[in-house]
């Protein structure tokens, strides 16, 4: 299929159709077609202030603008005007300034978490008063086996989305420790000699998590429990022999507007230096730190302002579990116009975006 996204004009000697999103353009309206049932454009994708152009992540934003191939009033309107971390552009390199002041954040203040146990009263267990919409965990694994490879959960910490520590502990590893990795980790023997059974761990954070829904209505759409939000959860919940609903968690590892543009994971730390700009990790992993920076890392991506209308407002609730595509015709597909095609078009993932609209 032949596409040319600056294909001279000069050179065209027939009709081009042009996609709405991306702007590559197609010899053949089926080949445009084709290209939208397969690249889920919607106005939830980042899009380029400039030239209004829709990318796949932000990754992709970037290249466009800063990378080694951007040419064009885009890299030159950005290098004057544009965001660094969030991507927008503004009226004036003044305007801009006051902005970042904003937008670049400070790291987390250090909290002695251990110094502030964790008790009932720290959360609303019963639902009355202000309910946090998200907590955000992060654990810290200490190396089991004969070889060391094997990640044990040694400690773990949960931040609601005023960057509250609401429960902190060591875990009792489930294995015996042959490695504390503690250049890393900061863990040592007496660390955990007083630590809390696994067992308990998981009850401490399903409480705090399940805010008393009931199990059938959190599978169902999550009721009044709360969403989880981390770096690479998969691997933490694994490493804590826990499962959450996965309509409830929110991954920053796994959400595909902060991956690259291979589709490959960023880490914690270079998103939290791209989009936040500050550094983390520098020495031992504090897991309050990596808490609130991945909470800061979906609350901003949570408040992105996607404006949806008509058709595109109704498909933006919908599962992206089937393709809209499917449910019309070929001669009416090509018979639309791009403009059309990007309308009925949606995305393959649940933008975070539409939590504000579903939590508030």
């Amino acid at each position: 299929m032949e596409s040319n996204e600056d294909y001279p004009r000069t050179a065209l000697t027939s009709t081009r159709h042009k996609c709405a999103a991306c702007f590559k353009q197609y010899k053949k309206k089926e080949h445009l077609v084709a290209h939208m049932k397969i690249s889920y454009h919607s106005v939830h994708q980042p899009q380029c202030g400039v030239c209004q152009k829709r990318c796949k992540s932000f990754a992709s934003l970037r290249e466009h603008t800063t990378g080694s191939l951007a040419k064009g009033s885009c890299s030159k309107i950005f290098a004057e005007r544009g965001c660094t971390l969030c991507t927008r552009i503004f009226d004036s390199p003044a305007s801009l300034s006051e902005h970042l002041e904003i937008c670049c954040l400070p790291a987390p203040f250090p909290h002695d978490v251990m110094k502030m146990p964790w008790t009932e009263s720290q959360i609303d267990i019963n639902g009355s008063g202000r309910i946090p919409e998200a907590i955000a965990i992060d654990c810290e694994m200490v190396g089991g086996g004969s070889d060391e490879s094997l990640d044990v959960c040694a400690r773990v910490c949960l931040v609601d989305e005023d960057e509250k520590p609401i429960f902190h502990t060591y875990v009792v590893p489930l294995i015996p420790v042959t490695n504390y990795r503690n250049e890393v980790t900061g863990i040592t023997e007496e660390h955990l000699r007083d630590a809390m059974p696994l067992k308990e761990v998981q009850d401490k954070i399903l409480q705090i998590l399940y805010n008393g829904e009931s199990i059938g209505r959190l599978r169902l759409n999550g009721g009044k429990a709360r969403v989880l939000v981390g770096h690479s959860l998969g691997h933490d919940l694994n490493c804590l022999r826990m499962n959450y609903p996965d309509h409830l968690l929110r991954d920053t590892a796994k959400y595909p507007p902060l991956m690259k543009t291979n589709l490959a994971s960023h880490s914690l730390k270079y998103l939290t230096k791209t989009y936040l700009g500050y550094d983390i990790q520098s020495g031992v992993h504090d897991p309050y730190e990596d808490c609130v920076s991945a909470m800061r890392l979906y609350k901003r991506m949570r408040s992105q302002d996607h404006q949806t209308r008509g058709m595109g407002m109704l498909l933006a609730a919908q599962s992206t579990s089937t393709n809209t595509f499917d449910s019309w015709k070929s001669k009416e597909l090509e018979n639309m116009t791009p403009d059309e095609l990007f309308e009925i078009s949606k995305s393959n993932y649940k933008c975070w975006c539409l939590d504000s609209g579903h939590l508030s």
